[in-house]
């Protein structure tokens, strides 16, 4: 990890951040209402105790590694880092932790229970990191996941808006959760501008070359890493595939790995992901060889 020293613009950026945090904190407000969910910092040691145990019921670890602990929860809170839940029916649903870093904040990890799906409460939870963020003066919030999750990936970069910046290959080392085990930790490193609107227009795609596609059998196809715009796909359910299939899963973590890594780390930036599963890649200079 290098060093940041914020410029004077990213300064200014910060600062500007204070005056939308009205607007942030009652758009937040409205998407959780509309979902039938309350969003709020957790403040007792009970719900932290519940956050810890559904996060672990959501990622399934190895009874002696657990995803987080209380102590370390109790430690970011007090220390104004941001512990928040989803409450629905009286219930803890959801839960979201993000750590103060250089930059902003870096959302380290956040988990909906299945129960909530189809109800935007991924979206409410985010919102309100935001509006939080902004009132503190935050203008940025970065976090990871995996690219080979296609929700995940068209939530992120779609719906919020957040821009790819790294290709984290093996970022984590070997994890022993049931969603990670028996793969290896690529991520993508994003970028989450707060001072823009949430949300982000779809990419264009004309023009574009098949960098990687899916193949007959369901594989990764290569194709052409050339051109002034590149599309790279994922599979629809990379974790169906790895329970199904870990041998066809491998091949898709390398193929990405080369591809889509291969073309951030040469300066080209993701454009955006399409609702039909791809990476929009583009070069600095308006070509990709």
């Amino acid at each position: 990890m290098t060093d940041h020293h914020p410029d004077a613009a990213t300064a200014t950026r910060t600062t500007a951040g204070a005056e939308h945090a009205v607007e942030a904190t009652a758009l937040a407000e409205a998407t959780a209402d509309a979902a039938g969910i309350t969003v709020a910092e957790l403040a007792t040691i009970e719900e932290m105790t519940e956050a810890c145990a559904l996060l672990d019921h959501i990622w399934r670890p190895d009874p002696g590694d657990p995803l987080i602990t209380l102590k370390l929860l109790k430690g970011l809170s007090h220390s104004g880092s941001y512990v928040a839940g989803v409450f629905a029916g009286g219930r803890l649903a959801g839960a979201c932790v993000g750590f103060l870093a250089a930059d902003g904040l870096h959302s380290h990890i956040a988990g909906i229970d299945t129960t909530l799906r189809g109800r935007h409460a991924g979206l409410a939870l985010k919102l309100h990191q935001r509006a939080w963020a902004l009132r503190r003066g935050i203008g940025l919030i970065s976090w990871t996941f995996d690219p080979l999750v296609s929700r995940n990936a068209y939530f992120n970069l779609s719906k919020l808006g957040a821009v790819p910046t790294r290709y984290l290959a093996n970022f984590y080392g070997a994890m022993h959760d049931e969603i990670n085990a028996g793969t290896e930790t690529d991520r993508l490193l994003v970028h989450w501008d707060l001072i823009r609107p949430a949300g982000a227009a779809p990419p264009p795609v004309d023009g574009a070359v098949a960098g990687l596609s899916v193949g007959a059998d369901g594989g990764p196809v290569r194709g052409r890493a050339g051109g002034h715009r590149v599309l790279v796909a994922v599979p629809d359910d990379i974790e169906r595939l790895r329970r199904a299939d870990p041998a066809a899963a491998g091949r898709w973590r390398a193929a990405t790995r080369d591809v889509l890594g291969g073309l951030m780390d040469t300066g080209h930036t993701v454009a955006g992901f399409t609702r039909d599963g791809r990476y929009v890649i583009e070069g600095r200079d308006g070509r990709c060889d």
